[in-house]
């Protein structure tokens, strides 16, 4: 059994779980320690079980407690080269030990006890940035947040998944009008910036399935978002696509941005 929750996803802070009976992994560490370990601790986990954290990309809402967790626990994590370089030049991480760090390759296999993991390009405004796809018994699943657009390569990537934990960042209506500065809006709605609801929606039209278990919406925006928003205009994209599917036919969910989520199970 292949398990997925996120301990928290949003503008301001990501944490996911993904993990079978025997192996458990955190991607990515943007909250503070004290939070990831109370996320843990409800699904009866703790530091102690985990058994790596791979990192997506530096920007803070994604490792803001890497540097704690790393000198607390000492567990291995997994980066590109150049998100381990970024990482190196921040000094509000504080010290990371050099050793606790692997070097991964985009699209190139790596196993962590019975789970494999491949780590996908991603369109983002970071040194290296990757979403990542996990395999277990037979079971899949995969983290992709933070990407402005997407192409047919990232698409046959996650083609056939069971599980997905997918952006929706903002409504675009709602960041246009919003208070933000006009580069802000630009960078976001850029195609190295962040998926809008509607792309969400449209990007699922081209890889559900029958066999598809759930969809987990996250990385929403405060300002720019709502989680019953984000759901309805996500379903209304499957629903009006060219695909045979409707918008209820497969269990959707939406993160929540500061607090563990429902766990979702293929």
């Amino acid at each position: 059994m292949l398990e997925m929750m996120p301990i928290a996803s949003g503008s301001s802070g990501n944490c996911i779980y993904m993990g079978t009976d025997g192996t458990h992994i955190l991607v990515d560490a943007g909250i503070s320690g004290k939070k990831t370990k109370e996320g843990l601790e409800s699904i009866g986990l703790t530091m102690d079980d985990v058994d790596a954290i791979l990192v997506t990309h530096e920007h803070s809402d994604h490792v803001k407690g890497l540097g704690v967790l790393a000198r607390s626990f000492g567990k291995p994590m997994y980066a590109t080269r150049g998100t381990i370089d970024a990482l190196s030049k921040d000094v509000s991480l504080g010290k990371i030990p050099h050793e606790l760090f692997h070097v991964i390759e985009e699209k190139k296999n790596f196993s962590i006890k019975d789970m494999e993991f491949r780590a996908i390009p991603i369109s983002h405004d970071a040194a290296q940035p990757v979403g990542y796809i996990a395999r277990s018994g037979g079971k899949s699943a995969a983290v992709v947040t933070d990407l402005g657009c997407y192409d047919e390569e990232l698409l046959g990537e996650i083609k056939g998944l069971d599980m997905l934990l997918l952006e929706a960042n903002h409504d675009v209506r709602m960041l246009e009008t919003g208070q933000y500065p006009y580069q802000l809006k630009m960078r976001i709605l850029s195609e190295k910036g962040h998926l809008s609801n509607e792309s969400s929606g449209k990007l699922l039209t081209r890889i559900l399935h029958d066999k598809t278990k759930a969809v987990m919406l996250g990385h929403l925006s405060h300002e720019n978002n709502m989680p019953p928003l984000a759901l309805e205009s996500v379903k209304a994209e499957i629903t009006l696509s060219n695909t045979p599917y409707k918008g209820n036919d497969f269990p959707i969910y939406v993160a929540s941005r500061d607090m563990p989520s429902e766990k979702i199970t293929a």
